[in-house]
C-alpha cells in the first residue's frame, strides 16, 4: 500500500516504569545463552546429524512450493500471471501429495521465515505492491488468519447462512491452525506427534455455550479423556517433579527432587542455598502466620492487587534472593512474564507459595467484579489434551469446513489422519483455506454505511492478488489492523495498538528413550537459572491409533519452553514482552539447540542421559506473537469490556468484524472460538 496509507502505532504508555515496578532489587538475570565452545559443542553433540538441521532447506522448499502454487479457480489475466506448479517430490520430511508437508518439517518452525517479512514491511510502510492482480473472485466471507478464531469464523458463518457460503481463509503460514501447531516425527519406525503451540482444552466445563456447542458439533467428548490420558503413568514409573539448580545462577549444579509443596525442609535441604535461604524456603512454603494481620479481606486484595509477587516476597514476607530467583519463572506458563511483573493476587489465585496465612475468600477481586477463570483452578483435572494440543481442533475445524482434505468422523481418527494440503484451496470447494497468503489491505468499495462490498488484497509468492467479499472478519492479530484497515477511527486503531502479544518458544525434542527419567525418577525438571524454563516428559495421552510411549526403552517426545522477557529493571509487562519478541527474533536455531542439549545433558546426568547420543529431532515453534496479552492490575486499565482497549478494539465498523483470542485479552482456546461467534454475528445481513 501507498505511504500515506500506514498507520503509525501509538505511543506505548508502558514505556515508562510504574510505581507498581519501580522499587525492584532483582536477584536474577536474563540467563543469556552461553558462548559457544568447540570441544563442549562435540560432547553435546551439536555436529550429530538428527532430523533438524536441514530445516533451512526444508523452509527453501516451503516457501518455493507456495510461492509455485497456483491459485486454483482463478480468471483471466491472475491465472496467466500465476506461476506453475511443478509439483515434485517434497524436502525429505515427509509429502503433502505433491509438496512439503508442513507438520513433518523440523528445525525452526512456529512462525517461519517467510510468514512475517510481509507484515513487517505493511507495518513500517515499506511494502511496495507492484500490479494488483484481481482473482475474479467474490466470497461471502474472506477470514485473515487461519487460526482457531479464524476456521472458527468460517464455521459459524456457515451455521448462519448455510452450507452454500462461499468462505475463503486467508493465513501468512505454511499450515493451518495458528498457534494451534502439530509437529510430527518419525524415529525408529514410530510415528510421534507433538504440540508446537495451543496445548490443551483448559477447563471445559466453563465454557460459554457458543464454545462449547462448536467443539461437541465436531466430534470432541471431553469424557474420552478421562480413559486416554493416562492419570496413573507418573506414580506407576515413580516419577515426581524435580528442580535444577545450575551452577552459574545458585553455584554448583544440583538436581533436587520434590517441591517445596510436598516436604519444604527435605526440599530445602537438597537445594545449594544457605542457611538463611534454606530456612526462607521453608517458611514460605509452611508459615501460618498472616503477614497482613489487621487488614480485612478486601483490604488484603485491593493491597496484593497492586503489587507484584516479586514485591510480595520482598518486601512483605521479607524472602530473601536465593528463593526469589528460583521462583522468577513460575509465573511464564500463564503470564509469559516473571513474578516481577505479575500481580501478588494473580499469584495467590494461581497457587502459588506464601499466602497460606492469609485465609482470603475465593470471590471477585476488588474493582474488577469477577475472578479470571484460569486465576482460581478448575475442579475439572487438566487432561482434556490430544497428542497434538488443539491442533486438532483446528484439524476437526478444516475436516468439517473442508472434508477432502482430512479423512475420518471422529475425535480419535484425527489424531493420525494425515491432511492432503492440495486440497485446502480447490475451485470445487464452497470454503477455501489458502496458504503462504498474507493481507496487506482491506477496505470497503464504496461508503461504509452502504458498501458494495470488501475488497481483501494479499501478497503471495511475491505477487500481490485481490478478491471481493460481502464481509471480513480480521482473525488476525489485533495489532496489525490498523495497518491492514487504514479507513478505521483513529479511536478504534489506537485500542488495537494497545495489544502486544507475548513471545514464546515451544520446542519439542524427541529422545530415543526415557531411561534417564526412571533412573532420576522425575517426570521433569524447572531450571530457573538457565536459558530454557524446563523440560518435562509429554502428556502421557493414547488416542486412536496413536499410542504413548509404553516403556523406557521407546522413543519419547519431551517439551521445553520459554518466554523471552527483560526481568529485573522493573519493566511493564508490554514493554518486557517487546524485548523479548526483538529476542527471539534475533535468536539462531543453534543457540536454541545448544542450550537445550545443556539442559538436558547437565540435569539428567545422573541418569546416564548423553545429549549426543540420545537426542533424534529437534523442532523449535518460534512465536514472536504468541499469547492474547491478558491486561494486568500493575499496569493496566481496568473497566467494564466494552471501556478497555480490547473492547474498543473489537467494534465492528461496517462489513468488518474484528475476532481472535486478543479481542477478549484472554489467551485460551474458548476465548477465540467466542470471539468468532462475535465477530460472525456482529456482522449486518446482506
Amino acid at each position: 500500500m501507498p505511504e500515506k496509507s500506514r498507520t503509525p502505532e501509538p505511543s506505548d504508555p508502558t514505556d515508562t516504569p510504574t510505581s507498581a515496578s519501580a522499587s525492584a532489587t532483582p536477584p536474577y538475570s536474563s540467563a543469556a545463552p552461553s558462548s559457544p565452545d568447540p570441544a563442549r559443542d562435540r560432547e553435546l553433540g551439536m555436529h550429530r546429524r538428527i532430523q533438524r538441521r536441514d530445516f533451512l532447506n526444508g523452509m527453501a522448499v516451503t516457501a518455493g512450493a507456495l510461492a509455485a502454487m497456483q491459485l486454483p479457480g482463478m480468471t483471466g489475466q491472475a491465472a496467466a500471471d500465476a506461476p506453475r506448479h511443478g509439483g515434485g517430490p517434497g524436502d525429505g520430511h515427509g509429502d503433502g501429495q505433491g509438496g512439503p508437508y508442513p507438520p513433518g518439517l523440523t528445525g525452526l518452525r512456529g512462525s517461519q521465515p517467510g510468514s512475517f517479512e510481509t507484515a513487517h514491511e505493511v507495518r513500517d510502510g515499506t511494502f511496495k505492491p507492484g500490479r494488483t492482480v484481481p482473482t475474479g473472485e467474490k466470497y461471502d466471507l474472506v477470514v485473515v488468519g487461519g487460526g482457531i478464531s479464524g476456521l472458527a469464523a468460517a464455521w459459524f458463518h456457515r451455521e448462519r447462512h448455510g452450507r452454500q457460503a462461499r468462505i475463503l481463509v486467508l493465513d501468512n503460514h505454511d499450515d493451518f491452525g495458528g498457534h494451534a501447531r502439530r509437529n510430527e516425527f518419525t524415529v525408529r519406525g514410530r510415528k510421534l506427534i507433538g504440540y508446537g503451540g495451543t496445548q490443551s482444552l483448559d477447563g471445559p466445563a466453563t465454557y460459554s455455550p457458543e464454545a462449547s456447542g462448536l467443539i461437541k458439533a465436531l466430534g470432541v467428548d471431553t469424557q474420552k479423556f478421562y480413559k486416554a490420558y493416562d492419570g496413573g503413568f507418573g506414580e506407576r514409573w515413580g516419577l515426581g517433579d524435580a528442580t535444577f539448580f545450575n551452577r552459574e545462577a545458585f553455584g554448583r549444579d544440583v538436581l533436587v527432587k520434590g517441591s517445596g509443596y510436598g516436604d519444604p525442609a527435605a526440599f530445602a535441604a537438597g537445594t545449594p542455598f544457605s542457611e538463611a535461604g534454606r530456612a526462607d524456603l521453608v517458611r514460605l512454603f509452611s508459615d501460618p502466620a498472616d503477614p497482613l494481620a489487621g487488614l480485612t479481606d478486601d483490604e488484603k486484595k485491593a493491597k496484593l492487587i497492586r503489587i507484584s509477587y516479586e514485591a510480595y516476597l520482598r518486601d512483605v514476607l521479607r524472602v530473601g534472593a536465593e528463593v526469589r530467583l528460583m521462583l522468577q519463572r513460575d509465573t511464564h506458563g500463564l503470564w509469559g512474564v516473571g513474578i516481577d511483573a505479575v500481580s501478588a493476587l494473580d499469584c495467590w489465585a494461581t497457587w502459588q507459595p506464601g499466602f497460606q496465612g492469609l485465609n482470603l475468600a475465593p470471590t471477585p477481586y476488588p474493582g474488577l467484579g469477577k475472578t479470571p477463570r484460569h486465576a482460581m483452578e478448575s475442579e475439572e483435572p487438566y487432561i482434556f489434551h490430544f497428542p497434538d494440543g488443539n491442533a486438532s481442533v483446528a484439524r476437526l475445524l478444516v475436516r468439517s469446513l473442508v472434508p477432502d482434505v482430512l479423512r475420518g468422523h471422529t475425535m480419535e481418527d484425527i489424531v493420525t489422519a494425515r491432511a492432503d494440503y492440495t486440497k485446502l484451496d480447490q475451485s470445487s470447494n464452497r470454503v477455501r483455506i489458502r496458504l503462504g497468503s498474507t493481507a496487506v489491505h482491506v477496505a470497503h468499495d464504496g461508503p461504509v454505511r452502504r458498501p458494495r462490498g470488501v475488497t481483501v488484497t494479499y501478497a503471495r509468492g511475491g505477487r500481490t492478488y485481490s478478491v471481493s467479499a460481502d464481509a471480513v472478519v480480521m482473525a488476525c492479530w489485533n495489532t496489525m489492523v490498523p495497518y491492514l484497515v487504514p479507513e478505521l477511527p483513529p479511536e478504534q486503531k489506537a485500542a488495537l495498538a494497545y495489544c502486544v502479544k507475548v513471545p514464546l518458544v515451544y520446542t519439542n525434542v524427541v529422545l530415543n528413550n526415557w531411561r534417564a527419567f526412571t533412573k532420576l525418577g522425575i517426570e521433569g525438571a524447572r531450571t530457573p537459572g538457565m536459558y530454557w524454563e524446563g523440560f518435562g516428559l509429554d502428556f502421557p495421552v493414547s488416542l486412536g491409533d496413536y499410542r504413548f510411549s509404553r516403556d523406557p526403552s521407546e522413543p519419547v517426545v519431551v517439551h521445553v519452553s520459554k518466554a523471552p522477557t527483560k526481568p529485573g529493571q522493573g519493566l511493564p509487562a508490554r514493554t518486557q514482552h517487546k524485548a523479548g519478541r526483538a529476542e527471539l527474533y534475533r535468536t539462531t536455531f543453534e543457540t536454541y539447540e545448544r542450550e537445550l542439549r545443556e539442559m538436558l545433558g547437565r540435569s539428567l546426568s545422573g541418569g546416564g542421559f548423553d545429549p549426543a547420543r540420545d537426542i533424534a529431532a529437534i523442532t523449535v515453534n518460534r512465536w514472536p506473537h504468541g499469547y492474547a496479552y491478558e491486561y494486568s492490575s500493575l499496569w493496566d486499565p481496568i473497566g467494564p469490556d466494552e471501556e478497555m482497549p480490547f473492547g474498543i478494539g473489537r467494534r465492528t465498523y461496517g462489513r468488518i468484524a474484528i475476532a481472535n483470542a486478543d479481542s477478549a485479552a484472554f489467551a485460551y482456546t474458548d476465548a477465540a472460538i467466542d470471539q468468532a461467534y462475535r465477530a460472525v454475528h456482529s456482522l449486518p445481513r446482506h
